[in-house]
């Protein structure tokens, strides 16, 4: 592997100072590495990264910053099939393993191939308005439905595969991917699972009742989530968001309907260590 395409965070990397030196080590090995400096954009197609100034032979997308800026670039190029290694210039990570320190003997072993591939799932939510469509995303970690405005508590009437499950008054809920599972999902009392699996987990956040957990979902299932009326019948605003970052708007009677996305991220796993040890580290430091 030599051809390359960095992702970089101006916010984490001030200047490019450490970008450049990345590129400076990449050619000295005979690589090839255009840069790519994420921007947040509003509108389009593409909100930090555009997948189409990515070369058609890159064989791998370094993105520098952290697990944030990995996120926006997997929802951004999971198109284009092509892995991704995270360098995290900040603290420990769990999707971006490499950090400062180990980069260069790891940038070695992807010249001598010495890597693996993990596939992770990904979820796909659209927002309905009646039957005109509002909006739509993707996500890795997570789709967080939250009030929008005033602190008070939402109504959410849940459905699995249109058969009506539950309703109950929260802050919000998470749907979760298994890669999702130790971030929001987690801090809120869901479940950990192993990022390799392939699931849903529906978990509510400061829920009004006392007999509301964490539901696990197969993938094929598809999950619908209403946003209720409020107190004396009025109508509630909400915030439907993707991965922390991508947001629609929601009120009382719109509804989105989540999915396994089509897509999945491929993420390049150097150092060979299994989740379980990757999660004791992650305890012990945190």
């Amino acid at each position: 592997m030599d051809r390359f395409y960095i992702i970089t965070n101006n916010e984490k990397d001030p200047g490019l100072e450490f970008t450049e030196k990345l590129v400076a080590y990449l050619k000295s090995r005979g690589g090839t590495c255009p840069v790519w400096q994420a921007q947040r954009r509003e509108d389009g197609s593409w909100h930090y990264t555009d997948p189409e100034k990515i070369p058609a032979d890159t064989q791998c997308i370094i993105v520098l910053g952290g697990d944030g800026t990995l996120l926006q670039a997997a929802r951004d190029v999971v198109h284009r099939g092509i892995p991704l290694l995270g360098i995290n210039l900040g603290t420990l990570g769990f999707l971006a393993e490499v950090n400062k320190s180990s980069v260069y003997t790891s940038l070695d072993r992807l010249f001598s191939d010495d890597f693996e591939v993990e596939e992770r799932m990904m979820l796909s939510g659209t927002v309905y308005r009646e039957e005109q469509v509002l909006g739509r995303g993707i996500a890795l970690n997570d789709i967080v439905l939250g009030r929008n405005g005033h602190l008070r508590v939402i109504r959410f009437k849940n459905y699995v595969n249109n058969v009506f499950l539950n309703s109950y008054d929260a802050d919000g809920i998470i749907l979760s991917t298994p890669t999702g599972s130790t971030g929001y999902s987690m801090s809120a009392g869901g479940p950990v699972v192993s990022p390799g699996a392939s699931l849903t987990i529906m978990t509510p956040v400061a829920p009004h009742t006392m007999n509301t957990r964490s539901i696990v979902f197969p993938p094929e299932d598809i999950l619908t989530v209403e946003i209720g009326e409020g107190r004396h019948r009025s109508v509630e605003e909400a915030l439907a968001s993707f991965d922390g970052d991508a947001e629609i708007p929601m009120r009382t009677g719109d509804r989105i309907v989540i999915s396994k996305a089509s897509v999945r991220t491929r993420i390049l796993k150097l150092n060979h260590l299994s989740f379980v040890e990757v999660l004791r580290q992650k305890m012990r430091n945190s």
